[in-house]
């Protein structure tokens, strides 16, 4: 099976690479050649494609006689999507709509999202968050990722391009950056473990759904290669800890005292989410195999054997 990841060099995109490219013939596609400097370092037995995520880009050369295409590419973060609205729906839900009609060109089997399992469903859904949950965003990310949802189900209905749409908890672990502006996990560890002060927004109250990167990845793969009438999957961890409550963790596993910080909280943080795995396990099964504390764990030791 030939499998493109689009905007694959990051953090799932590297994970996802390891675990796929073991039976799989994988490229991975994004913007600049000096993203892949972590994957070429892992000696990864994929392929590489420098191309953009942009309305001149060439897609039909980035997903031709690609069966899967993994569509992990976005200009724009949670935190920062409500600064320019205008740009960003263009940047995202436009420039998706060029890699759709790419992939219905070429003949793509199945199309694979990566979306948010926190930002699309909002404030407005009761905690554990299932599928079926009616979608209120209050980030512009929130809205992009819903959007790129329903247009997957729309050239599904026009042109037959299977598709499934993964919502994603907050995965964290191996190959993802701690000085970024996504993974307070990641973040967290990397600050304690170097005798840091840990910035909180808000008071900490914040309840948020952890995913070790390697049981999300496995989950993934078995969403994408296996049989459902459902195309729509939340995987997360079935569980909510708060912010507070994960730095208790964190210096219990690291045997460490944090530096906290408290500073003002953002708009478009959603107060409290987890999600409703049912779905997934009820055709799937068991889906956490690394709780929080040894998720944290492996991700220490990660970080003391390999500098990002």
């Amino acid at each position: 099976m030939r499998v493109a990841l689009i905007g694959g060099a990051g953090f799932i995109g590297t994970n996802l690479a390891i675990h796929l490219s073991k039976n799989e013939d994988v490229t991975i596609v994004d913007r600049s050649e000096k993203y892949f400097s972590t994957m070429k370092s892992l000696d990864l037995p994929v392929k590489y494609l420098v191309a953009p995520f942009e309305l001149d880009a060439n897609f039909d050369e980035q997903v031709k006689n690609q069966d899967i295409v993994y569509h992990l590419a976005s200009t724009v973060i949670p935190g920062n999507s409500n600064n320019n609205i205008a740009n960003e729906l263009e940047a995202n839900i436009i420039v998706t709509c060029k890699l759709l009609d790419a992939c219905v060109r070429q003949g793509v089997k199945k199309v694979v999202f990566i979306s948010s399992g926190g930002a699309v469903y909002g404030k407005q859904g009761e905690c554990p968050i299932d599928e079926d949950t009616l979608s209120y965003p209050i980030s512009s990310y929130g809205i992009e990722k819903i959007t790129i949802e329903k247009l997957l189900y729309l050239y599904r209905y026009i042109h037959g391009l299977d598709y499934r749409v993964v919502r994603l908890a907050n995965p964290y672990g191996p190959y993802q950056r701690p000085n970024g502006k996504l993974g307070v996990v990641t973040t967290f560890v990397y600050e304690m473990l170097n005798d840091r002060k840990l910035q909180v927004y808000g008071d900490g109250n914040v309840v948020r759904d952890f995913v070790y990167i390697e049981d999300a990845v496995k989950a993934i793969d078995k969403v994408v290669q296996g049989e459902s009438n459902y195309k729509t999957f939340n995987i997360g961890s079935g569980m909510g800890v708060s912010v507070n409550d994960l730095i208790a963790v964190i210096e219990h596993t690291l045997k460490k005292t944090a530096k906290v910080e408290y500073i003002h909280g953002r708009s478009a943080d959603v107060p409290v989410n987890y999600l409703d795995i049912n779905r997934y396990e009820s055709i799937y099964g068991r889906l956490v195999e690394t709780p929080l504390k040894e998720g944290i764990k492996k991700t220490a030791d990660f970080m003391r054997d390999f500098e990002l």
